[in-house]
């Protein structure tokens, strides 16, 4: 079955840096786009960055040139190396692969806090 386990969140002051993890298994996962998703306290999750499995890339408006998505499809992982962080990016971060709107992980939480 489709697992994906995220991690590599933590709390960070507001200009620091977290690189988070998603561990995918129960798929092909070198054949799948696989996008990073957020939810804040209050706030509907929302898409934050996607990979295809060619390796290009596309990032919502709040975090262009701040966040940066990889894969390697030989360790079947996906990363968010997230630079320069806002108290606004305070959220559960998940993982998701196109096209499986009904998988998801529990989720890593990213606290950006002075």
């Amino acid at each position: 079955q489709v697992q994906l386990v995220e991690s590599g969140g933590g709390l960070v002051q507001p200009g620091g840096s977290l690189r988070l993890s998603c561990a995918a298994s129960g798929f092909t996962f070198s054949t799948y786009a696989m996008g990073w998703y957020r939810q804040a306290p209050g706030k509907e999750r929302e898409w934050v960055s996607i990979i295809t499995p060619g390796g290009s890339t596309a990032y919502a408006e709040a975090v262009k040139g701040r966040f940066t998505i990889s894969r390697d499809n030989a360790r079947n992982t996906v990363y968010l190396q997230m630079d320069s962080l806002k108290l606004e990016d305070t959220a559960l971060y998940y993982c998701n692969p196109r096209g499986m709107p009904n998988y998801w992980g529990q989720g890593t939480q990213v606290t950006v806090s002075s």
